[in-house]
């Protein structure tokens, strides 16, 4: 057997070092450790791995693997339904990609050049878009800070059902339905999905009032929706879970508030979203940022999981510090007995977030609203005039919108296969997952999309539809 050697990169991994380690806390060897581990859960032989590669090979073989991918830099892309193409300008990258930040260790002090600076701003700024005060560090995504706003809503009454529209991203209800535990766990929180009318696209409030009642912790929407549309019954739906007692959480993408009006507004007790249009870009596999927001009061503050950057003044006068608040109360300080786990940060997400916000204000938000409304129902309108193509919602829609393709005599999966021959990425399919929409896609116009690729897909759908 080879003796142990030291990794390059890890200091600790020195033999000698690790029996010091060992030694302090009585452990005779490493596999002590796993003891806790069982036998037939862990792998007795060598693992089979392939011969190390030189970084030349490597960065040939990575070049080689990502090139297979067909991505919105070589193609039209019209996808959105979760992630959506924005501008990022470049300003936003090069502050990102600044050694001081992409290299530091977080939680170090003498590493922070800044970055709690940048995340206290972080929380400011987004509070203001909000018109809230008590704003978290980002989670992993959108459905993660649903999902821990839905048990602090259970935490906070001491319910535990809660109400969700189904008109929702599948993949954020699946995130939700894991936080709010099985069946029989002793934290589960029953999910009661609550129907849209097929026809308008809003909240069944029938139904909402029907299934809302004493044991209701949260109604949870979101404007838009899924779907694209700006449901206008959002006071009533908030006046319906108040009147229970339960709490009102909406989800909201930010990028709409500089023409929409802010969910605490008409209502909102808790409010979520996602921080990827913010400055973000596309990303696959990994999480673009989710945010946690509510008001500034204690009985909130003391059930978030994630951490808060505050400010304080220091001892020399006009000097300000930064640092972390409330860590008493996380899993950070208190492990499995924290408010949930922190779980993946993406706190990178935060400082890219920020830079964008900084620099678009409040009449840049307010200005690319406009374009993206203005370019969507364009948009909606130029398909809606080619033959065998519905708009299945054709007003009050922001940057995403139902196209129905029942009279194309077509499929979506037919269509987007033939669009993508044409260097195009249709929309999202929705057919499976939303049947009683028929053969329906969710298209994404945002304000990097031109009149002429607008054009240029309304042509290639002609042409398609009519082979």
């Amino acid at each position: 057997m080879q003796p142990p050697t030291a990794h390059p990169y890890m200091a600790n991994s020195v033999p000698a070092i690790q029996r010091e380690m060992l030694d302090s806390i009585g452990v005779r060897d490493i596999e002590e450790l796993f003891v806790q581990i069982p036998a037939d859960h862990r792998l007795a032989r060598p693992l089979d791995l392939p011969p190390a590669l030189s970084e030349h090979e490597l960065r040939r073989h990575l070049v080689e693997t990502l090139s297979k991918n067909s991505t919105t830099e070589d193609n039209l892309s019209f996808l959105g339904a979760g992630i959506w193409q924005h501008h990022v300008p470049a300003a936003v990258d090069e502050i990102v990609r600044r050694n001081e930040w992409l290299t530091s260790i977080y939680g170090v002090p003498s590493s922070d050049h800044g970055l709690y600076q940048s995340w206290f701003e972080f929380c400011s700024q987004l509070g203001e878009l909000l018109n809230l005060d008590l704003v978290g560090m980002p989670v992993r995504s959108w459905g993660t800070a649903a999902g821990h706003a839905l048990r602090m809503a259970a935490r906070l009454t001491g319910r535990n059902e809660v109400a969700v529209v189904r008109a929702i991203d599948p993949e954020r209800l699946s995130i939700i339905r894991n936080y709010c535990e099985p069946p029989e766990m002793a934290d589960h929180i029953v999910v009661h999905l609550i129907n849209y009318d097929p026809a308008t696209g809003l909240v069944d409030l029938d139904q909402l009032r029907a299934t809302v009642g004493a044991q209701t912790a949260a109604v949870y929407f979101e404007v838009p929706s899924y779907l694209g549309l700006i449901d206008h019954q959002a006071a009533e739906i908030a006046a319906i879970a108040r009147a229970a007692g339960a709490e009102t959480i909406v989800g909201v993408d930010p990028i709409s508030l500089g023409v929409l009006s802010a969910p605490s507004d008409y209502g909102a007790d808790i409010v979520v979203g996602t921080i990827q249009p913010l400055g973000i870009h596309l990303h696959a596999g990994g999480g673009v940022g989710g945010f946690i927001a509510t008001r500034d009061e204690p009985r909130y503050a003391g059930e978030y999981p994630t951490l808060f950057i505050s400010i304080a003044e220091t001892i020399k006068p006009g000097e300000y510090g930064f640092g972390r608040a409330l860590l008493h109360q996380s899993s950070y300080a208190l492990r499995e007995k924290g408010k949930d786990w922190i779980g993946h940060s993406v706190y990178m997400w935060a400082v890219a977030a920020t830079a964008y916000m900084a620099m678009m204000g409040p009449q840049g938000f307010a200005e690319i609203g406009e374009i993206i409304v203005q370019r969507a129902h364009h948009a909606a309108r130029r398909l809606g005039e080619l033959e065998g193509i519905t708009i299945t919602f054709p007003s009050g829609f922001f940057k995403e919108f139902v196209v129905n393709f029942d009279d194309a005599g077509k499929s979506v999966s037919e269509i987007n296969d033939a669009l993508r021959a044409e260097g195009i990425f249709g929309g999202h399919d929705l057919s499976s997952d939303f049947p009683e929409l028929g053969q329906s896609a969710l298209y994404c116009v945002s304000e990097v999309h031109t009149h002429s690729d607008i054009e240029r897909l309304a042509g290639a759908l002609q042409k398609v539809i009519s082979q």
